[in-house]
């Protein structure tokens, strides 16, 4: 029979790199480390780690099952914790991952606020990520919410998307531009322009839309010499390097007096922001949920069909 001992034994050996290393973290003897993996191994009839006297290198088998098995331990741990929580009068800890396109300004980060108000036993962890991660990390039950741009381009079986509204698309243009003193501008009109922000190949999200409604128009973005994934975004259209097709909501909350953002007038260039969760997601995950979507509407958040 497997032991969870067996797959933190496992798992600490990979990640310390070795036997000897690991021994000291786990504080055990290395002849007891060796003894629990060959056990497993036993157990399961398979090969894990291809050993010497000085090092070790994972079997197929191996790989696959470490992946596994920190998957396994990562929800044991969170767990425990959800277990010790409750077990104090309280609710429970959910972590909430957001782009860094959605920041949290009014309406997301008041009516995070309200809903927190009506669930006093609940606390939110929350941290920035890309969408694409925010959906593998969700689709493996390490975070239980997401607020991400769409597209994400993998699939994820567990992943349960609900789009929570569309947002205008504008440019972020240097103050000196030609465009600054602009109103609007046609996307026709940035095709010379160079972009500070180019789409990852695997990653969907902001810069991947962009690009892919800039080709249905008859051009692909010009690259700046100089690129960013977001958070320095503004700094560079700031600092000249080039321009950016962002939301509104970027816009709104832009303390860089060195960016105009007049609008992009062509009708598909707008945004859709989703919210993550898992399907079989805990059912204080979708009374939040639900809590936070009737916050939106009733602070005057249309649904995508009522723009």
């Amino acid at each position: 029979m497997i032991s969870f001992r067996q797959l933190r034994y496992f798992v600490e050996i990979v990640e310390a790199g070795g036997y000897t290393r690991a021994a000291e973290r786990l504080f055990i003897a290395q002849s007891a480390l060796s003894r629990q993996v060959k056990e497993l191994e036993g157990d399961l009839d398979v090969v894990l780690l291809k050993r010497d006297a000085k090092q070790f290198e994972l079997t197929d088998a191996g790989q696959d099952f470490y992946e596994r098995s920190r998957k396994i331990l990562s929800d044991i741990d969170r767990a425990v914790a959800q277990a010790r929580t409750i077990g104090k009068g309280e609710h429970g800890a959910l972590r909430l991952l957001h782009s860094s396109s959605v920041p949290l300004s009014a309406p997301l980060g008041p009516t995070l606020n309200e809903a927190l108000k009506a669930f006093p036993g609940i606390s939110l962890e929350i941290s920035q990520a890309p969408s694409e991660y925010q959906a593998r990390e969700i689709d493996e039950g390490s975070a239980d919410i997401g607020l991400a741009r769409l597209p994400i381009l993998r699939k994820h079986p567990n992943l349960e998307s609900t789009v929570l509204y569309r947002e205008r698309l504008v440019a972020a243009v240097p103050a000196a531009h030609p465009l600054a003193r602009r109103e609007q501008v046609e996307i026709a009109e940035l095709r010379e322009e160079q972009f500070v922000s180019v789409p990852h190949r695997d990653r969907g999200g902001l810069s991947y839309l962009v690009a892919e409604r800039c080709i249905a128009h008859g051009f692909y973005p010009r690259v700046a010499r100089a690129t960013s994934r977001k958070n320095s975004l503004l700094s560079l259209v700031n600092a000249g390097f080039g321009i950016a097709v962002v939301p509104q909501s970027m816009a709104s909350i832009s303390l860089s007096a060195g960016v105009s953002f007049p609008a992009v007038k062509d009708a598909d260039f707008y945004s859709e922001v989703a919210l993550l969760r898992r399907r079989d997601a805990p059912a204080m995950v979708d009374q939040f949920v639900q809590a936070f979507i009737q916050g939106l509407r009733a602070a005057g958040l249309p649904a995508p069909d009522e723009d």
